[in-house]
């Protein structure tokens, strides 16, 4: 009979309800997925995401057992008795007017309330929240996650850089706070002044210079040495080392900055001609062995080539078989191309400073090329020291690509 009574009350309750109505009830019971709400005799289901326009991780965070709330129907399945409610629908939503609210470029305060891998969310009132991307952090540093720059609950100033009211997002930006400092790096760094930073870091093609905090110049391995060719930038700077460079260019929008290494000394091949003379005799450290010769370091640091036809009145099947790296010897210039910066010795052509030499026939060729011409026989020597990885002996043929 009891049951009875129940059973019709809750029918004759159920009849009075009407989608959209305000009604006073009473927690129930609260579960993980939202709160059950006693409305005088019928329970109605409070779920999570009607309870607060703001984030909520749990129910029990906003309401307790026997608390009463003033909520709306949603609604009503007659049949199953089932009943939705929504709490948050009792105010205000207060993405109606967040654009008048919340203008693009306004300057803000919120509060982390959580931190995801690309990016953190930033409660500015409750029940608005905005996206700070891990790309809007710094102007300068490249964050990889929120976590390591921000904690929850820290306090941030933001700005507004985008609202969309549709899809409730706002984008915001922590580094549009502060001045972005490659605004006025042409300033700092105008292009040939002379800079100093430490090695940070380094690529395939370049090391990377730190100028100051966050504002790093490249040089290129291009821009490293005027007399060696270098492949990797570890060849000659390290980790940590000061150095000296010119900025050769400043791009603020690409937010990129070159320098160069070599400029910041006298290039020898500019006096080279006043130094060496064809004929001459100069003596130097074997530094690079290649199939087709050795590379010969002279003093100041350019390297002169010996082709594998110039080492010995012999034939020289290899060149590691005749000369190893380091060793020092005495070699006559027979070749001097400023422009095209290379030397060419012998060590055939020995004898007195003073003495008559023939140039070897392959060089007294170039004498005569004109400037329009290619350079063959040593000028291709050069050229395959650093692109070929392939033996090869003067008489056979190279396959051509």
């Amino acid at each position: 009979m009891i049951e009875e009574r129940q059973s019709d009350k809750r029918r004759e309750l159920l009849a009075t309800l009407e989608v959209g109505q305000r009604r006073i009830g009473k927690v129930k019971n609260i579960t993980d997925f939202g709160v059950f709400v006693d409305l005088d005799g019928i329970d109605g289901l409070l779920h999570i995401t009607d309870l607060t326009w703001g984030r909520v991780k749990h129910p029990a965070d906003l309401v307790k057992v026997g608390q009463e709330l003033n909520v709306i129907i949603l609604e009503i399945d007659r049949e199953r008795e089932r009943i939705s409610l929504g709490l948050k629908q009792a105010q205000a939503n207060p993405w109606d007017d967040i654009e008048a609210r919340y203008p693009v470029n306004s300057r803000l305060r919120g509060k982390v309330v959580n931190l995801v891998a690309y990016g953190a969310f930033v409660e500015l009132e409750d029940g608005i929240e905005g996206l700070v991307h891990v790309s809007e952090f710094s102007w300068t540093r490249r964050v990889a996650r929120a976590s390591d720059v921000l904690n929850v609950g820290d306090e941030v100033d933001v700005v507004v850089l985008g609202v969309n009211k549709e899809e409730q997002k706002i984008a915001l930006g922590i580094r549009q706070t502060e001045e972005n400092p490659w605004d006025t790096v042409q300033d700092r760094y105008p292009v040939g002044t002379r800079v100093k930073g430490k090695v940070r870091n380094f690529t395939s093609y370049g090391a990377f210079i730190q100028l100051e905090d966050g504002i790093d110049g490249m040089i290129h391995v291009s821009d490293m040495s005027w007399t060696r060719k270098i492949n990797h930038p570890t060849e000659l700077l390290q980790k940590g080392q000061e150095v000296e460079a010119v900025v050769l260019e400043v791009d603020s929008d690409n937010q990129r900055i070159s320098l160069g290494l070599k400029q910041a000394s006298e290039d020898p091949w500019s006096n080279i001609t006043a130094r060496y003379a064809v004929g001459q005799m100069v003596k130097g450290k074997v530094s690079k062995i290649a199939s087709f010769g050795a590379f010969v370091e002279l003093e100041g640091g350019v390297d002169g080539l010996v082709h594998i036809s110039q080492i010995s009145d012999d034939h020289v099947d290899r060149v590691k078989d005749a000369l190893k790296v380091g060793q020092e010897v005495e070699a006559r210039i027979v070749r001097i191309d400023r422009d095209e910066r290379r030397i060419g010795l012998s060590l055939k052509a020995q004898g007195g400073e003073d003495e008559d030499f023939e140039i070897p026939a392959e060089y007294a060729a170039e004498q005569g090329l004109r400037a329009d011409q290619n350079i063959v026989g040593l000028a291709s020597a050069f050229d395959e020291a650093f692109s070929t990885t392939e033996e090869w002996t003067p008489g056979e043929k190279k396959s051509e690509e």
